[in-house]
């Protein structure tokens, strides 16, 4: 046999090895807990549940964010897959106030500073109020808002 052919054959029977785990990489998670799961937040943020992302929006259009329990606990919720954040509002305690999460400046995702009261951008530094109003730029254009509401122990919003 010859060297190169030696060699051709090393390299399939490698590949062909790695196939199984492959498979099983990219295969779905199909584990039954999943609603109640829990993971940080790639970009550092909040913990949020995987379930908020599962979660389409019931017959009435509104769509769950998560609970009050863990709004209360991490002073703000976001959903990447709506590009939503939920805050209480500051003015009235019992309502919750909705906005776009991404900065109307260049599209990153925003971040609640409870003790400033405001939404800040991480990347150039844009400011907006809780009702997503620019405080300052250098964005120009306000974030948009969203219908939500408390219902029980859940937080809805409706995006559409």
């Amino acid at each position: 046999m010859k060297r190169r052919t030696f060699l051709t054959w090393i390299g399939v029977g490698g590949l062909a090895s790695s196939l199984p785990v492959a498979w099983v990489a990219c295969s779905p998670n199909n584990s039954s807990d999943i609603s109640s799961s829990e993971t940080i937040d790639s970009e550092g943020g909040p913990i949020v549940s995987a379930r908020d992302v599962d979660t389409g929006p019931r017959e009435d259009g509104f769509t769950l964010i998560g609970t009050v329990a863990e709004l209360d606990d991490q002073g703000s919720l976001t959903n990447k897959t709506l590009d939503v954040a939920v805050i209480r509002d500051p003015a009235d305690n019992g309502t919750v106030i909705a906005v776009n999460s991404r900065c109307t400046h260049q599209g990153c995702r925003v971040n609640w500073d409870g003790g400033a009261k405001l939404f800040t951008c991480p990347c150039h530094g844009s400011r907006f109020n809780p009702d997503g109003s620019v405080a300052n730029g250098p964005a120009a254009v306000p974030l948009g808002s969203f219908e939500a509401k408390i219902e029980e122990d859940s937080v809805l919003v409706k995006v559409s």
